[in-house]
C-alpha cells in the first residue's frame, strides 16, 4: 500500500544578524532547492532576510536549521517563524528583489 505524501504547509522565516552582503540568498536558494522546498528569499531594507517557504513540515524544520547555520560569512543571530497561507505560484525557491 502507496502512503500519502505528507500535507503541505507555508512559513515565513525572518533572519537576523549579518546576513545581507555575504551571499545569505544564494546559500537559501541551494539549500531550498536542495530539499525539494518552494518559495523565496529577499533582502528587507531593515537588514533582515526573508524567506518564505512550503512544504511539509520535516522538511520545513529541516530548512530552518540550515537557515539558522548560514553561509560561512554569516552571524545569524535570530530565526523568527510565523505560519503563512500556501501561495501555490511558485514551482521552485527563487531569490526575489528588494
Amino acid at each position: 500500500m502507496k502512503k500519502d505524501p505528507a500535507p503541505l504547509v507555508a512559513r515565513q522565516f525572518l533572519i537576523s544578524g549579518r546576513v545581507q552582503g555575504v551571499g545569505y540568498r544564494y546559500f537559501a536558494e541551494r539549500e531550498a532547492n536542495t530539499l525539494g522546498v518552494r518559495g523565496y528569499v529577499k533582502n528587507l531594507l531593515d537588514g533582515r532576510v526573508e524567506a518564505y517557504a512550503v512544504g511539509d513540515e520535516r522538511t520545513l524544520r529541516e530548512f530552518k536549521k540550515k537557515l539558522m547555520l548560514g553561509p560561512r560569512s554569516a552571524v545569524v543571530t535570530h530565526v523568527q517563524e510565523a505560519e503563512e497561507p500556501i501561495c501555490d505560484s511558485y514551482i521552485r525557491f527563487v531569490i526575489e528583489g528588494w
